[in-house]
């Protein structure tokens, strides 16, 4: 972004900070991701497979990429409502299927058993193209040996519930599957895989990313199990025996099938955080990143954020005014119990965040803030994430809306919406996870 386009950060902050936003989600854009990674045609078929959040627009970009007159065909799953509209004039090789995220359903079942069946029919001379993002592992669901997809939706929903990290859901994830954890890129041997990943996990481990469809797997069914019982998750007996006996075990590292799988990072958090930092000081602000693989509490984060950010803007602190602080990675929320007839919450990660910086904060003068999912979605809800500016704690009080309260139900959507301060954006056809950006004049 030049300065030119870019709101002016004194006068319309808020403004100013879903600029940046923009410029983080258009650096991680599939199209631009892409150019300039792909290997030539093969002299046999390609094949493209895929999962994630920026699935469907990661088949586009490889669509318009490819060489038209060189074969090309294979099975994409993404999220209901994420599939971009098709640029004109822009042919159709490879399908586009829907499904259920974060919890799995049976769509997402049937396209990857239709994977596995594609990649069994492969030779020496194919190649796939596997298209991999944030969001896969929900996606490409397809229940071990003897597992009831009712009974692992069960465990998700337990797990999403109990605060578990995004490294603890996807190893049990890989170890209750039979395409993730590097059964998709077994499957596909002897052909060659290229696999092409956004990245939306801390540290961008390529195993983590969409619990590695085609990545050796490091971990153990007894590891799996453990983070099953740190977290209380009830489990059919079927699960702790198989889990038990190794049964369900991934693929590990120097396995043969593996030895023609090799894996692209193309877009990561840090890079999106750059070109926000980037977009900052073309506007005059020094902008600092503090990480891009935070972890923890999503209110607890936020209230870090707060305590740097009130130093900041008191004249101490590490950095000087003006400046924006930038941060991604995966926070979490752990749900707490509802009181008896109380409302049920709806939020997600960006929003606890921004009702615990909220709260921190205490109505600072000369911090705005946003925080939000570069997917555009915050959870399930339909807000990419929420704004906080000075005088949030004081429109807040004027309304009648208890903090406290909405942080006791988790509850930051009906928070945010009263306030009229959630951020929308719709799918971004993205995603490399959590972006907040706070503003000190």
């Amino acid at each position: 972004m030049t300065r030119a386009s870019l709101h002016d950060p004194f006068t319309e902050p808020q403004d100013f900070l879903l600029d940046l936003f923009r410029a983080a989600v258009a650096r991680a854009q599939p199209l631009r991701a892409l150019s300039g990674q792909l290997p030539p045609p093969p002299r046999g078929r390609t094949l493209v497979l895929g999962a994630g959040k920026a699935g469907g627009a990661m088949a586009q970009a490889l669509e318009a990429l490819w060489p038209e007159d060189a074969p090309l065909s294979g099975l994409v799953v993404t999220r209901y409502g994420h599939v971009p509209p098709r640029p004109a004039g822009l042919a159709q090789r490879i399908e586009v299927v829907e499904a259920a995220h974060p919890v799995p359903d049976e769509a997402g079942v049937q396209a990857a058993e239709r994977m596995l069946g594609l990649a069994q029919r492969l030779g020496e001379d194919d190649l796939v193209l596997c298209l991999i993002s944030g969001g896969g592992s929900a996606l490409l669901s397809l229940p071990a040996d003897g597992l009831e997809l009712a009974d692992k939706q069960r465990i998700s929903q337990q797990l999403l519930a109990s605060g578990a990290t995004i490294a603890e859901m996807n190893c049990v994830r890989k170890h209750l599957s039979r395409i993730k954890g590097g059964r998709l890129a077994a499957a596909c041997a002897p052909a060659p895989v290229l696999t092409l990943a956004i990245s939306d996990v801390p540290g961008d481990d390529p195993s983590t990313i969409a619990s590695g469809p085609t990545v050796a797997d490091a971990s153990t069914c007894a590891e799996a199990l453990a983070i099953l019982d740190r977290h209380g998750v009830e489990l059919p007996p079927v699960v702790r025996s198989a889990l038990q006996a190794g049964r369900w075990e991934t693929p590990k590292p120097g396995d043969a099938r593996l030895a023609r799988s090799e894996l692209r990072l193309v877009a990561t958090p840090a890079q999106s955080l750059a070109a926000a930092a980037e977009a900052a000081r073309a506007a005059g602000i020094a902008a600092h990143v503090l990480s891009d693989e935070m972890e923890g509490e999503s209110r607890e984060v936020g209230k870090v954020h707060a305590a740097l950010a009130r130093a900041v803007a008191r004249g101490g602190g590490p950095f000087a005014r003006p400046c924006v602080l930038l941060s991604g990675g995966e926070t979490t929320v752990t749900l707490r119990p509802r009181r008896p007839g109380a409302a049920p919450g709806r939020g997600g990660r960006a929003g606890e965040f921004c009702l615990g910086l909220a709260q921190a904060l205490q109505g600072q003068a000369g911090v705005w803030a946003l925080a939000a999912d570069t997917d555009g979605i915050d959870g399930v809800e339909d807000n990419a994430g929420a704004r906080v500016a000075p005088d949030t704690l004081a429109r807040a009080a004027a309304l009648g809306l208890r903090l406290d309260d909405h942080l006791d139900r988790n509850d930051a959507y009906g928070w945010f919406e009263r306030l009229g301060d959630l951020v929308v954006t719709g799918p971004t056809y993205t995603n490399v996870n959590d972006f907040r950006a706070l503003l000190v004049l």
